[in-house]
């Protein structure tokens, strides 16, 4: 990317904040749709969306929501969700999503630790986790609380008498909305969105407006996309990905955007929306797949040998086109006919008949799922990044990919490989730092700028990026998520039984455990308890023993968010030592030798996935 661009990508992005340009698409593109709820008649324009936004900052000022402010949400993928989002911002506050997962606990601290004092809660369960920790907050001021649910209490208020109240403020004081929008700036803190350590105590990513901004511009020039772009959002807000895609590149670009509660819905909403681009993480494509497959195992003989030549040109153009090099014009004729009788009503049938951009990203995909999506004429690209760096700090582009790889540097981005593999970063997506506790903002690059991701990979010649190995242990899921396996671990190692847990889950779709029998305190508790089992391997088998370590896992999960709880686990019949080779000398866990040795295990836990 030549530096003049990068400049002039900087330069636009450090002249815009996301207030602005809401003001712009109120007064612009006032009619245009911004917002609809898939299966409601609810859709929202840009002068809507804005007006709702200023009422609803009036009523925040009043609780006392201030400049600078962090403000939690916990909310399910609704219109409010990023009406409430916007409107702390035009405020200068910083909104966070917590994840709706999250376990009584990990609420407590995320509130402790972001000193929030306004905090935005969906009526029911929610609400109730919230209300359970309240009192063990005292920076907690208020819980605003939307769909209802049992206001009568001195610390909760519904966010429609809120947002009533502000537009009466509002239209006594119509000037203090503009005042307080425009004394906002680019380089400031625009949302925080805490993502999990090793030591599993989350961190808060702090994310300036020029962040996000700067991210939705270089989208805009390396991706070819229709003006007023259609989109769906159905991951979670606390999610990079959807927080870039969802929010601030709608509200930089103008678009519609199609909010999906409930993922299962995902592809009615494809269908409806028929968006210009889409991003799945792992697990989405795979469902995708598998569900092809699966009716084309039952689609006629004739039928499916029209699929197979059909996807038979589209990979060959495919692969033609990875390698850098021309498609013949007879093959690309071929493909075009092809994929007009053939690909694309089954495209049509996924919502992706319209789609000019696939993505995925935020854990690895196999190759073999992109070339079976290349044998549906759906190019999906992967990118690379993490919240630190604001979503994507390298991108495969349609004129120039590599499947395997996660892509080039993004537009201003550099990367670099240090001496033991890991990969450095450095750019303007990278963020501002992590949130201290005091409210300060820790920095997390070295004083050139650098940022260690913990990733371990390799560079080609030419400049594509191979993610080979994690640094840092952190398993991500094929949905996405990140997990700490070591908070995991030390639940289920409070039980005395357990000598070791080994938590699994990386690129898969939940969480499996290990399980090690202390070969101390097995035989005495077996005793204790009428089992006539001896010996470890004996008592690992053992049925009232197996039921004990279920119990452990099920007190462990209470305790975790539901991305994180142990859904199978196997024991294992002989414990582990430096000397067997799953531990270190200091008895930490040697994680590769772990998954290599009991890879038959590991996968007869998943293979009702």
């Amino acid at each position: 990317m030549e530096p003049e661009n990068t400049e002039r990508y900087a330069a636009r992005a450090a002249s815009l904040t996301i207030p602005l340009l809401l003001h712009r698409n109120a007064t612009e593109y006032g009619d245009k749709p911004a917002l609809t709820t898939l299966g409601r008649e609810d859709t929202l324009t840009w002068r809507e969306v804005r007006d709702r936004v200023a009422d609803i900052s009036y009523g925040l000022a009043a609780l006392g929501l201030n400049p600078g402010d962090r403000m939690l949400i916990s909310m399910s993928g609704r219109i409010e969700h990023w009406l409430v989002d916007l409107a702390a911002t035009h405020l200068g506050a910083v909104p966070s999503t917590a994840y709706a997962t999250l376990s009584s606990d990990q609420l407590r601290y995320l509130a402790q630790h972001s000193a929030a004092p306004v905090v935005v809660v969906e009526a029911g369960e929610m609400l109730e986790r919230w209300r359970s920790v309240f009192d063990q907050v005292p920076t907690l001021r208020r819980i605003v609380v939307v769909g209802g649910g049992d206001l009568d209490r001195d610390d909760t208020v519904g966010l429609a008498e809120l947002e009533a109240t502000g537009a009466a403020e509002r239209e006594g004081e119509p000037q203090l909305f503009e005042q307080r929008w425009r004394q906002v700036r680019s380089a400031q803190p625009l949302t925080m969105l805490y993502t999990s350590g090793t030591t599993g105590d989350p961190k808060g990513v702090v994310i300036s407006h020029f962040n996000v901004i700067y991210q939705t511009v270089v989208l805009e020039a390396l991706v070819e996309m229709e003006a007023f772009p259609r989109s769906v959002a159905y991951l979670p807000l606390a999610h990079i990905a959807e927080r870039v895609l969802g929010i601030y590149n709608p509200v930089y670009r103008a678009g519609h955007v199609t909010i999906v509660a409930n993922p299962a819905q995902l592809i009615p909403a494809l269908q409806n929306t028929r968006p210009q681009f889409f991003f799945g993480v792992p697990r989405v494509w795979e469902k995708m797949v598998g569900g092809i497959q699966a009716q084309l195992g039952g689609a006629p003989p004739e039928m499916k040998a029209a699929f197979d030549a059909a996807a038979a040109a589209s990979r060959e153009s495919f692969w033609l086109r990875a390698d850098g090099k021309e498609v013949p014009e007879e093959l690309a004729a071929r493909v075009a006919a092809l994929d007009e009788k053939v690909l694309k009503p089954i495209r049509a049938m996924l919502g992706l008949d319209k789609a000019s951009w696939g993505a995925t990203g935020a854990a690895p995909i196999p190759v073999d799922v992109l070339e079976f999506l290349a044998g549906l004429g759906i190019d999906v690209l992967e990118v690379w990044g993490m919240t630190e760096t604001t979503g994507t700090a390298t991108i495969n582009l349609e004129e120039r990919f590599r499947p395997g790889t996660v892509g080039r540097p993004n537009a201003g981005m550099e990367i670099r490989i240090a001496e033991d593999g890991e990969i450095m970063v450095r750019g303007p997506l990278v963020c501002l730092g992590y949130l201290r506790a005091d409210g300060s903002i820790e920095k997390i690059t070295d004083e050139d700028g650098w940022l260690a991701t913990g990733d371990v990979g390799t560079m080609d010649e030419d400049g594509f990026l191979t993610i080979t190995d994690r640094k840092k242990e952190l398993i991500i899921t094929s949905g996405g998520k990140n997990i700490a396996p070591a908070q995991i671990e030390n639940l289920l190692r409070a039980h005395p039984l357990i000598a070791q847990a080994v938590a699994i889950g990386d690129r898969r779709a939940y969480v499996t455990a290990l399980i090690v029998l202390d070969d101390e305190v097995a035989p005495q508790w077996a005793k204790a308890h009428g089992v006539a089992a001896e010996g470890i391997d004996a008592l690992a088998a053992d049925p009232a023993v197996r039921a004990e370590i279920q119990a452990a896992i099920d007190a462990a999960n209470e305790k975790l968010s539901r991305p994180e709880q142990v859904k199978e686990f196997h024991i294992l019949p002989t414990p582990w030592t430096p000397e067997t080779g799953e531990l270190t000398p200091t008895l930490k866990l040697r994680r590769r030798i772990i998954t290599d040795r009991y890879a038959g295990e590991i996968d007869a836990m998943y293979s009702g996935a």
